[in-house]
């Protein structure tokens, strides 16, 4: 696809807010997309068409539904990349959340500041969470950034301690990289993505350390999950 059709499908608000609200790494069927871009089903069909026809977007069809979801990690990064050059909050013009308008609500404003505070990046931990989780593992050096982020042989040392599996074929030649970083939109600041973040991301949630707030993309880190926080990586959150 050349730069110019990339640009001109996500140009486009409600295509916009629909790749965002999928980067909370969960399959969405189209009226729910609609309900929340608040634009008419026939309207967000149109989009999404336009959307799985650029690869950006991959259809799966269980019945009468039909679901969508981001086509892969690799647009999750791309979609993640492009919302860290929105202003922050405080410029002019800037919002307070990529991709999104200022909060017009209590309710909204609320839900963003979760957002910032611990949320998924597709499959990886994002926020200020994800933040310093990723601080903590370089500093631990079970994750090195020289010649590009690695992860180190005390970093495999510690995934086995923790009874966790990377994808046999991560960090092959055409697979997901076993590292990669990836620029926080709302810390501005890298957090830890490839095979490695969605494994910590996977057994995190596996094991109740963090919880899902609702059905959007926010987190809540449980007493369990300071507790392994903690234990694990010296990591000490602080109050929300």
């Amino acid at each position: 696809m050349s730069l110019a059709r990339l640009a001109a499908l996500l140009a486009d608000t409600t295509r916009a807010a629909f790749c965002t609200a999928l980067l909370d790494g969960r399959a969405w069927t189209a009226g729910e997309l609609a309900r929340h871009a608040g634009v008419a089903p026939s309207t967000a069909s149109e989009h999404l068409s336009r959307l799985i026809d650029g690869g950006l977007l991959a259809e799966e069809r269980q019945g009468r539904h039909r679901y969508v979801r981001l086509a892969g990690p690799e647009v999750a990064t791309l979609i993640e990349d492009l919302s860290s050059f929105t202003p922050p909050a405080g410029t002019p013009g800037g919002p307070p959340a990529a991709g999104s308008p200022a909060p017009r609500s209590l309710r909204e404003s609320t839900r963003l500041s979760a957002e910032a505070r611990a949320r998924t990046c597709y499959d990886h931990l994002a926020g200020r969470l994800g933040v310093t989780v990723g601080d903590a593992v370089l500093a631990r050096g079970l994750v090195t950034e020289e010649d590009g982020p690695t992860l180190t042989a005390r970093g495999r040392a510690w995934l086995t301690d923790l009874g966790a599996e990377l994808p046999p074929r991560a960090g092959r030649a055409g697979a997901r990289p076993v590292v990669r970083t990836c620029l926080d939109w709302t810390e501005r600041r890298n957090h830890l993505g490839g095979a490695f973040g969605a494994l910590l991301c996977r057994t995190a949630l596996d094991r109740s350390w963090v919880e899902r707030i609702g059905t959007g993309r926010a987190l809540r880190v449980t007493p369990d999950g300071e507790r392994a926080l903690r234990e694990l990586l010296g990591v000490e959150l602080l109050p929300a």
